[in-house]
């Protein structure tokens, strides 16, 4: 009978393990000492964030005339890496929110790090416009409460503003619904801290988190609340960022299809950085076991789905400059945007990063590799940051004038900041690897019982698999005879 039942699903935690084996694994690398790869990663960029800071502060000594700008080309490094940050900042969100509003049960093992990746990102593409404008002290002009100026406040009009907004929203609600579904874990290290120090820090951490019934309930519907909040948010967030395009009179840019197409594209580069620091992870922080092929696999047909958006937004984009029949759109697109162009370089990288090597996910071997995962999510990466340099140095570099036309070149100045940010983003992602529980050990453990290994080894073995209760009225008739001959 058993040969002929319906196969089990591949588990979700490999080997087997108790639930204290959860807790311990959990645990050990915020109580114990960090392994070689930690250290190697963490002063990796360490170096690069220290680079970047001293680029910053050269850049605020000396005035933003150290980049590589010019009359009409405001914006270029800077504004590419931000849309590249936010964009990487949305997949944290949505991989927990849409997942958890799903019931996906893979989603417990790697939507703490996505969710950590958003805060983190978000932090990231924060400084871009405050670094931009040259008197970072003032920063504080672009929210809208009343100023020394008296009565002068923030034009509602400007994109900029629209960008305080986006961001300052999306990163409220990411962090309160990554807190929040961190505070079972903060009490599992309060209560298992030997030192007095780290159980107080935890403790105010916590939010005196008992894991009574009433605590459960309050956290599945407030996770609930907030998943169905952080889901539209990560629609509209990067919409605004794309409408600081498509407001404009650029051609290149005033185009309807830059909403979603942007919020695609967000997704798509967003899955490959949950992707990278995935694998990173499981190396730093021993999770071999939680992070397996399957959530790989997971993670890359969600990444083919995206691509596919993503490829068919470009074709949708030139169409659209074609059947125009403006020739200054068709310039955009066709001749400086493609292959006789300057830019040609960046627009065929772009095509061969974020088109041609998510195709290679169609096989199962590569999809399921964690080396070939691994390399696939930064090709993407580079791609999408691609995308973004072409949209705005090709779309600046040329506008109606040819007394405006100016070619975009980065300094090391901008290199360096950018640089910088990717060695604070991973300082800051590595540093949380050491003092937050990394995967949700409550949340794993509701799928544990579920994952069939207990039948799977017996199946293995050759033993007849019998119903679970089948099996404890066994064990329990088998004790029952155990004790009736010690009593005789």
């Amino acid at each position: 009978m058993s040969h002929y039942e319906a196969p089990i699903r591949e588990p979700l935690v490999l080997g087997d393990k108790s639930y204290h084996d959860i807790t311990e694994d959990i645990a050990k690398p915020i109580e114990g000492k960090a392994n070689k790869n930690w250290y190697m990663a963490f002063y990796i960029s360490l170096a690069a964030m220290l680079w970047g800071f001293g680029c910053i502060f050269y850049t605020v000594g000396t005035g933003i005339g150290v980049w590589g700008l010019s009359k009409n080309i405001g914006w270029a490094w800077d504004i590419t890496n931000f849309v590249w940050w936010v964009g990487i900042g949305h997949a944290g969100t949505l991989i927990s929110a849409v997942l958890l509003l799903f019931r996906q049960k893979w989603r417990m093992a790697i939507n703490r790090s996505a969710e950590a990746m958003t805060i983190f990102a978000v932090f990231q593409a924060g400084l871009f416009p405050i670094i931009h404008m040259g008197r970072p002290w003032n920063g504080y002009w672009v929210l809208p409460i009343p100023n020394q100026f008296g009565s002068l406040w923030v034009n509602f009009n400007s994109p900029l503003l629209w960008d305080v907004f986006a961001i300052s929203t999306y990163l409220s609600v990411s962090l309160v619904f990554w807190w929040t579904g961190l505070l079972p874990d903060f009490a599992m290290i309060r209560d298992r801290a030997v030192k007095p120090f780290q159980k107080k820090i935890y403790a105010l951490l916590s939010f005196g988190w008992s894991g009574r019934a009433k605590d459960w309930q309050r956290f599945e519907e407030v996770s609930l609340v907030l998943a169905g909040l952080a889901t539209p948010l990560v629609l509209s967030v990067h919409t605004i960022v794309s409408m600081d395009f498509a407001t404009s009179i650029n051609p290149g840019w005033h185009s309807t299809i830059f909403p979603p197409y942007f919020v695609a594209g967000a997704i798509f580069s967003g899955f490959a950085m949950v992707q990278t620091l995935l694998g990173i992870m499981r190396k730093v922080t021993n999770m071999e076991e939680y992070i397996t092929r399957l959530h790989v696999e997971y993670m890359n047909i969600v990444i083919i789905l995206t691509g596919g958006i993503v490829a068919v937004a470009y074709a949708t984009e030139f169409f659209i400059a074609w059947y125009t029949g403006s020739p200054y759109e068709n310039y955009t697109y066709l001749s400086v945007g493609a292959a006789t162009g300057p830019y040609a370089w960046a627009f065929y990288s772009l095509l061969f990063f974020n088109i041609l090597t998510p195709q290679l996910l169609w096989f199962k071997k590569i999809r399921r590799s964690f080396i070939w995962s691994f390399i696939i999510s930064i090709f993407i990466n580079i791609g999408m940051w691609f995308e973004r340099f072409d949209i705005i140095a090709i779309v600046l570099s040329k506008g109606h004038l040819p007394s405006t036309w100016w070619r975009f070149e980065p300094t090391f100045v901008d290199v360096g900041i950018f640089i910088g940010t990717i060695g604070f983003f991973f300082v800051l992602f590595l540093l949380y690897a050491r003092t937050f529980p990394v995967i949700a050990q409550a949340e794993v453990k509701t799928i544990l019982k579920s994952s069939g290994e207990f039948y799977k080894k017996r199946r293995e073995q050759g033993i007849p698999t019998k119903p679970a209760i089948t099996i404890v009225n066994d064990a329990v008739a088998k004790e029952g005879k155990s004790d009736k001959k010690d009593k005789e």
